[in-house]
């Protein structure tokens, strides 16, 4: 889920000034797994609660979080993972991981894995066959019915429940209200207000989207097309007509209005530094532009001819890493704070209000309260279909995001990018 892959998939949490008011105190330092190893060379400690008493570390188990935030979203997770110590007799300590793949794949076989780590839900059924999250449906203390049904589905596979989910997310469109005064209704009216801005010569852009197949999904699936459903024959559709039709409509339509690098950070800094009319960006994102300076409104795709923006939709989840197996106190202090974490209707609230996280608790799900840019991100996630949970889309995302960036640079075309990507990701499946 690319900042990564959404950079991939963003992570969201925060409470904001709750840990203030809760006057506890945060001791920094890294996080390592159950066995005492450390997120050394990936990620920085982001903090290790201590004890309600204000000195003594906690004596009833402190579990280990990773997470992949940005920068941005770092000092509200903090805030979280204080708030919940104040409120229990739980520790928990914190990284930011800059490659949370790399490090889950390498860390977790060794034993030097986290109590819980959070990502999107994509991972579910890939990582539960690989034997690194693991069932705890005997021992959690909520219910899934909490959840709406894509989130409870999201975290399952096979009858075993290996995470909690907390927020949906997706990429939606977002303009920048000092230079667009109302929200496009067709594609047309969009790229009449690029063409009027657009001007490379001056910086300035009429659209600042990252290329890489998460971002994508909503063009390339537009008339028909999909990338991976085990629902369908075939599963794989990369090379099918349909899709090859929205790569080519991305291509023409809002390619020569972008800046030239595809990647994640370019793109997002040139509308949050007041560069671009339009960006396509997902909820995270909101908590880098009530930083900047840049005026924003968030709307919902504009409609297309013949089509629809069916972008992918995900659940940001706590996935239950293999070190819960061991169980102890540290287990139950990692299952109390996804417990928490994701089931405290304020704390869901308040990262509606701070960070734009779209709630799937069914109290909260399409409640007036939510901010508007939260209720417009969820019309788009009802738009959109949910990332697929089998095993075999991991081996999707690396070679259409290569097809992507040859098509993005002019370097193949949309069907030859595409058939090149289907070919590749056939062989490794077999």
């Amino acid at each position: 889920m690319t900042m990564e892959r959404r950079t991939v998939l963003k992570r969201i949490g925060g409470v904001g000034a709750a840990a203030a008011l809760a006057g506890c105190s945060v001791q920094e330092q890294g996080s390592g797994g159950s066995d005492g190893g450390t997120a050394s060379g990936d990620g920085s400690g982001d903090g290790s609660s201590s004890g309600s008493d204000g000195g003594s570390q906690q004596s009833s188990g402190t579990a280990t979080a990773w997470y992949q935030l940005q920068d941005s979203e770092i000092p509200a997770r903090k805030d979280a993972m204080e708030t919940f110590t104040s409120e229990t007799e739980f520790a928990v300590e914190g990284s930011d991981i800059s490659n949370m793949e790399k490090k889950t794949t390498s860390a977790i076989p060794a034993g030097q894995g986290p109590e819980i780590f959070e990502w999107a839900h994509d991972w579910v059924g890939d990582y539960y066959q690989r034997e690194f999250v693991v069932d705890q449906s005997d021992e959690l203390s909520v219910s899934l019915d909490q959840f709406t049904d894509a989130a409870a589905s999201a975290v399952q596979f096979d009858d075993a429940v290996v995470g909690l989910p907390h927020s949906a997310e997706t990429v939606t469109l977002i303009y920048n209200s000092d230079i667009v005064d109302e929200p496009p209704e067709t594609i047309d009216d969009m790229v009449a207000t690029m063409e009027e801005y657009h001007d490379p010569s001056s910086s300035q852009y009429g659209l600042a989207a990252p290329f890489d197949p998460y971002f994508t999904s909503g063009w390339i699936q537009a008339f028909g097309g999909y990338y991976f459903d085990p629902e369908q024959d075939p599963a794989l559709g990369l090379d099918a007509d349909e899709a090859v039709e929205g790569l080519e409509f991305a291509l023409d339509t809002l390619r020569p209005y972008m800046p030239d690098d595809p990647n994640y950070e370019p793109q997002a800094a040139t509308f949050s530094e007041g560069n671009a009319a339009f960006a396509v960006n997902g909820p995270w994102y909101l908590a880098t532009l009530n930083q900047s300076d840049v005026n924003y409104e968030v709307a919902t795709f504009p409609a297309i001819d013949g089509g629809e923006v069916t972008p992918y939709t995900g659940i940001s989840m706590w996935y239950f890493a293999d070190a819960m197996n061991e169980g102890g106190a540290d287990a139950t202090a990692a299952r109390n704070f996804v417990e928490w974490f994701a089931t405290n209707e304020d704390h869901a609230t308040r990262l509606a209000e701070e960070q734009g996280a779209i709630p799937v608790l069914d109290s909260l799900v399409g409640s007036d309260e939510l901010p508007d840019h939260v209720q417009t991100y969820s019309q788009t996630v009802s738009q959109g279909v949910p990332m697929p949970t089998d095993p075999r889309m991991n081996k999707v995302w690396s070679p259409l995001e290569n097809a992507l960036i040859e098509a993005f640079n002019g370097d193949s075309s949309a069907e030859d990018a595409l058939t090149t990507a289907a070919e590749e990701i056939r062989s490794n499946w077999e």
